[in-house]
């Protein structure tokens, strides 16, 4: 099947949503598809896009500008998309991310709408003109919480059995993990590991505290804007907490063998780049699948979006959000116990294989769909829309970040 994928973002960059996108458009072309990534410039690095990411397949990706950064500009983006998409063979299937280049060329091919948040950044009317299209063909998105907020917030359109299906990781292999790097601090001290960005809500503020209650463990925060970085090293105290700042995407396997445990200490508001959006209700974070793929012993914050991918004492250990002296104690149990650690980093990977790969998740949200699947892709969802269960730095933040 040929596929469009249309990226609002920039390729590559430092955000969340590039991964996401690379890695998916990896993944459809892993199972066969023909795909073409349409995405804005890149905002980080004019370096190869296909190492930097470190993506297998070389699908073709076409780097579309924006006049300027209004509804407007993005409008006028979607109609050069359009003439793209029309000079070409039409593809089989939009597969969007971008509901301003949806909004223009949604009439071109049936189209599966991506969805990370509640889009408040819209022109009124403008999504629920995407959610009533004929030729819509599915709702993708990465959180059951979600999945009830988007119903709830158009009721009037009817059902709209959506497809949930959480971010992801690959497996690693040895090419990807051979040549760790080194880590600065003391050889024999129990090594802590978060890889993100450092962004407000991420409980940076968290590992900070832990670092004090703990000085017997070393903790490497791996991610983060050159900015964010600056912000929190100036206001940390300890000598046994240790800022390694953005790494490509491509290099962060090397670092998941090097913890004992890794942490992801979300709090109940999460907030995207510059604060620009909050999304913690609905947030699926890479970084839990990567530890997960990795079969990391996992300390996590014990709220109810993680809970729909992490069990207590089964894949992890989860603890309140707002209490660090429950998380030093799990840390301290789980270095005080290998067993432990080796049990939930076991089930943890077992449950990642069965579901949380990339390419899971591509045949998930294509199942049934074109001719690879058993569906006619042309056929209206139900009643016209039912379906199954600042900037440029704006535009790339305008789905989740992690």
């Amino acid at each position: 099947m040929r596929i469009a994928y249309l990226h609002g973002g920039s390729i590559p960059s430092f955000f969340a949503n590039g991964v996401h996108v690379m890695r998916m458009c990896d993944a459809f072309t892993d199972a066969g598809h023909d795909v073409t990534l349409y995405s804005l410039p890149g905002t980080y690095t004019d370096q190869d896009p296909y190492t930097y990411y470190g993506v297998r397949h070389r699908f073709p990706i076409r780097l579309v500008p924006a006049p300027d950064y209004t509804p407007d500009g993005y409008r006028r983006r979607g109609e050069d998309i359009r003439d793209l998409l029309t000079g070409d063979a039409v593809p089989d299937l939009l597969y969007a991310r971008d509901p301003h280049t949806l909004a223009v060329t949604a009439d071109l091919a049936p189209f599966v709408y991506e969805v990370h948040q509640l889009r408040r950044d819209l022109p009124d009317g403008a999504e629920r003109a995407l959610l009533s299209h004929p030729r819509l063909a599915r709702i993708v998105v990465v959180t059951h919480a979600l999945a009830h907020d988007l119903r709830a917030a158009y009721p009037d359109l009817g059902t709209l059995p959506i497809e949930v299906a959480p971010d992801c990781a690959d497996p690693p292999d040895a090419a990807t993990t051979s040549g760790p790097p080194p880590l600065p601090g003391r050889p024999d001290a129990p090594t802590i590991g978060y890889v993100g960005h450092l962004y407000d809500g991420r409980g940076i503020d968290l590992i900070i505290e832990l670092a004090g209650l703990l000085p017997a463990f070393d903790f490497h925060l791996v991610g983060g804007t050159t900015e964010d970085r600056a912000r929190w090293e100036e206001s940390c105290p300890h000598p046994n907490l240790y800022f390694h700042g953005h790494r490509p995407p491509s290099e962060l396997h090397r670092y998941f063998p090097l913890f004992d445990v890794v942490l992801a200490p979300h709090q109940p508001k999460v907030y995207t780049w510059g604060r620009l959006d909050e999304i913690g209700r609905w947030t699926s974070p890479m970084k839990l699948f990567e530890y997960m793929a990795h079969g990391r012993a996992i300390v996590a914050s014990d709220l109810p979006v993680l809970r729909e991918v992490l069990q207590d004492r089964v894949n992890c250990l989860l603890r309140p959000s707002d209490a660090p002296h429950a998380w030093a104690d799990a840390l301290t149990e789980l270095i005080a116990d290998p067993r432990l650690r080796a049990s939930l980093g076991d089930e943890a990977r077992r449950q990642f294989l069965a579901r949380y790969t990339w390419r899971h998740r591509a045949d998930q949200v294509l199942a049934g769909l074109g001719p690879l699947g058993t569906g006619d892709l042309g056929a209206p969802a139900t009643g016209g829309a039912a379906l199954s269960s600042a900037g440029r730095h704006a535009a790339d933040t305008a789905a989740v970040n992690d």
